[in-house]
């Protein structure tokens, strides 16, 4: 009910509102200090992108050592037991990222729970979906050539490598990146580096219907500038392409590598490029919750968009215990448009890997957190959450065709073919599934789960 003042016209003024801005929260960088192991480490070392990489957590002794008493043993004993039955990935944690942790309480840390995961934090009913897949989007069934994948009509995906400077236990990437783990043996690439990015090259300037490049892998920070800096430049040469996306979730990770003179000159270099041959360029980074976002990752953002970078954007993914609120999502957008300068972009549905249902939220859930966001940002800064359904692509959250809430799937179509569909009549009529978590379905959807085959 409006109130009315004296003069007869309504009061104004700020509602009160389920989410408070500004925020609260002091921008600042942690104090690496109180980490046993980075005790006596100096400004310089920790803004040193080689020390960085040479501290880099690398298996539970080293986080044993580094964190001492500040790792509780139970927390410990977990994460051994996940590495040898559960974890898709190796353990690999930057500094920098260690240092956003709250190591006052590691079990529930959001960033803790999705870069060092525990075999308590699964599900021990429901630890893989029936229909899970080691290469959840079939991104090698798209290769046009080997880690090039032409999966949209204009649009094309550049896995330059398979490592990156920190190994995330979500990654969509299980089947190709980072070490072997007793779950899970990489696929290797047969080709050479080099030989690939030139098989890269020559397909896309035979293919001027392709205007849009993702060069990613892996994550371009782990790709020496001398290597990335030849690659996008002959890209700019190859007149159908008009935009380029650096993917990397190093420049969260390890903003210390951006900030390197190395490779910001050549950074520089591209931007100016870029803006002479009208290219578009931008990078495209991986946040999953506010407190990973420090001053260091600020500075390297401006460096960019100093030089010309026509954005630094953000891509992250809705797991369950991590930012699964609408309160987790608001915190983190405005931290990145009010203190980095980041775009907030999309958020993913986090994919259907093994191993991984403890993360993952159902679509309804994911429509529900769209409802709750919405108002708040710009619209221009508002992300889109959205599903990358299998065999079809990136759908925003509302965009289902038709929704099975008893059984949990979600069916959805798509206007354009895949490489792998480019003679199929039917692609266009047809509809793709997509799977919610089991533990989100009422009793009778499970019960029917539980009589499914699980898919080859």
């Amino acid at each position: 009910m409006s109130t009315t003042s004296n003069r007869g016209k309504p009061d104004a003024g700020p509602a009160q509102q389920p989410f408070t801005y500004p925020l609260r929260k002091e921008f600042v960088e942690p104090d690496w200090r109180r980490i046993p192991g980075f005790k006596d480490v100096t400004q310089a070392e920790w803004e040193s992108s080689v020390w960085q990489r040479k501290h880099t957590v690398k298996n539970l002794r080293e986080l044993k050592a580094t964190l001492g008493a500040l790792l509780p043993d139970d927390l410990a004993m977990s994460m051994e037991l996940d590495q040898k039955e559960r974890a898709t990935m190796s353990i690999l944690v930057p500094p920098q990222m260690l240092n956003t942790m709250n190591l006052e309480d590691l079990w529930q840390d959001p960033v803790r729970r999705y870069m060092l995961p525990a075999l308590a934090d699964r599900r021990t009913d429901w630890a893989n979906h029936p229909r899970a897949s080691r290469d959840s989007l079939h991104e090698a069934d798209m290769w046009v050539v080997e880690g090039l994948t032409h999966r949209y009509p204009t649009k094309v995906l550049a896995e330059m490598l398979p490592t990156c400077p920190q190994y995330c236990g979500h990654c969509t990437r299980m089947d190709l990146v980072g070490n072997d783990v007793p779950q899970v043996a990489k696929h290797k690439f047969a080709t050479g580096q080099k030989e690939r990015y030139e098989l890269m090259l020559d397909y896309l300037r035979r293919t001027p219907t392709v205007r849009d490049v993702v060069v990613s892998g892996g994550d371009i920070a782990n790709l020496p500038i001398q290597a990335l800096e030849p690659f996008v430049s002959a890209l700019m040469d190859i007149p159908n392409i008009r935009d380029i996306r650096l993917a990397s979730k190093g420049l969260m990770a390890l903003p210390q590598h951006f900030l390197q003179d190395s490779v910001l000159q050549g950074l520089d270099r591209l931007a100016k490029k870029a803006v002479d041959r009208g290219v578009d360029l931008a990078l495209h980074t991986h946040v999953n919750h506010a407190q990973q976002l420090t001053p260091l990752v600020g500075k390297a953002v401006r460096k960019l968009l100093d030089m010309g970078f026509r954005d630094v954007r953000n891509q992250g993914v809705l797991l369950r215990g991590v930012n699964d609120s609408s309160k987790a999502l608001l915190d983190l957008c405005f931290t990145l448009l009010d203190h980095a300068k980041i775009l907030p972009y999309y958020f993913y549905m986090c994919d259907m890997i093994p191993n991984s249902e403890h993360w993952r939220l159902s679509v309804a859930q994911a429509q529900k957190l769209q409802h709750d966001i919405m108002g708040y940002m710009p619209g221009f800064a508002t992300p889109r959450i959205v599903c990358d359904v299998p065999f079809v692509g990136k759908r925003w959250i509302h965009q289902v065709a038709e929704y099975d809430r008893e059984r949990g799937i979600s069916y959805w179509t798509k206007n354009y073919r895949t490489s792998v569909e480019a003679n199929d009549p039917e692609a266009l009529d047809r509809k793709y599934e997509y799977f919610d978590p089991i533990d989100t379905l009422p009793e009778s959807g499970q019960a029917w789960w539980r009589e499914q085959p699980k898919a080859a």
